[in-house]
């Protein structure tokens, strides 16, 4: 097996000689290691430090942010005929030491893809939030977590970390279209295909005085986390998204009309409330209109999920012919 331990860097000359030194250098059932860095528009020592310690170097001065360069990356790991991969942080939040135990799943064939959990201590199984991790880094995995498990019907403990591993199988399967950040959006797609998830406990350290280079602005960081909630109940649950969506209008239009009539029966005349039947009907026409547009998105899906297999397979061949 040919493993790729890959670590996505922007500004880590403090640690990125660190980092390389305590990696795995031999791993059971791995016949051969590369260390690769993919730079993200470093403007310190980040990438010449890297190739000096050995590692292959991809990247350029332009910083294209996380969800690029994880899809910039996979593609050159499978075109370069790896089996697995890993990916962990530059700046030494986890231990390097920690990359065997999430490879050994997929040597094993165990799984198809490991993720980091945080929030389960290593040794004593004891679920607790880590020293100085920010709240809003927290109770956003808890959210994401919440979604993933909805959509997939199983239940993971972290769904934001990068520290993962990844077989071929897993890796083929990614379509990332995000433009910030690709850990939550590659959990659900992988969740979504029933792909074996295995979680791994690891320690990790959070430094007061670190400066989040996902999370720059809270008020940001907590819209585009709305935002994707929202988009992945519609792209991976659509009938269930827009049910929800037309029952607001709907039910608060069936209100309105019901209101209307008992004043009718009661009166005999619409005035001075016709407005809340004409209001009343908008609404349940609403409701009625996205109820139709899940059904419609609903079978979306199942041409989606052929045209995901179409371009896996595509991308299978296409690293076939470069081989």
């Amino acid at each position: 097996m040919k493993l790729a331990i890959v670590s996505i860097c922007k500004n880590e000359e403090k640690t990125i000689e660190e980092l390389i030194r305590r990696m795995p250098k031999k791993i059971k059932g791995v016949s051969s290691i590369e260390v690769i860095i993919v730079n993200d528009g470093s403007t310190d020592n980040t990438a010449k430090l890297a190739a000096k310690m050995g590692a292959t170097v991809y990247g350029d001065n332009k910083s294209r942010g996380l969800a690029f360069r994880f899809r910039e990356i996979t593609n050159i790991v499978l075109e370069r005929g790896f089996d697995a991969m890993t990916n962990i942080d530059g700046d030494l939040q986890f231990n390097p030491e920690d990359i065997s135990k999430f490879v050994a799943p997929i040597v094993a064939d165990e799984a198809d893809f490991t993720a980091a959990d945080r929030f389960t201590d290593a040794e004593t199984g004891v679920v607790r939030k880590p020293a100085n991790m920010p709240p809003v880094k927290y109770y956003g995995n808890k959210v994401g977590a919440w979604v993933v498990g909805k959509l997939s019907d199983e239940k993971f403990p972290d769904v934001t970390c990068g520290f993962r591993a990844y077989n071929q199988k897993a890796l083929y399967a990614l379509n990332i279209n995000g433009s910030h950040t690709y850990t939550q959006e590659s959990f659900q797609i992988l969740a979504a295909r029933k792909m074996r998830i295995k979680a791994i406990p690891v320690e990790v350290k959070y430094f007061k005085d670190r400066k989040s280079r996902v999370v720059t602005s809270i008020p940001k960081y907590m819209v585009l986390s709305i935002m994707n909630i929202l988009r992945s109940f519609r792209d991976f649950a659509p009938l269930r998204f827009f049910i929800i969506l037309g029952s607001v209008p709907f039910f608060v239009g069936l209100a309105c009309d019901l209101f209307l009539g008992i004043y009718w029966l009661n009166t005999g005349e619409f005035t001075p409330y016709k407005f809340i039947g004409f209001t009343g009907l908008y609404l349940i026409t609403l409701g009625i209109f996205l109820w139709s547009l899940g059904i419609l998105a609903d079978m979306q899906v199942r041409i989606l999920n052929n045209q995901e297999k179409t371009y896996e397979e595509l991308r299978r061949l296409s690293h076939r012919k470069l081989k």
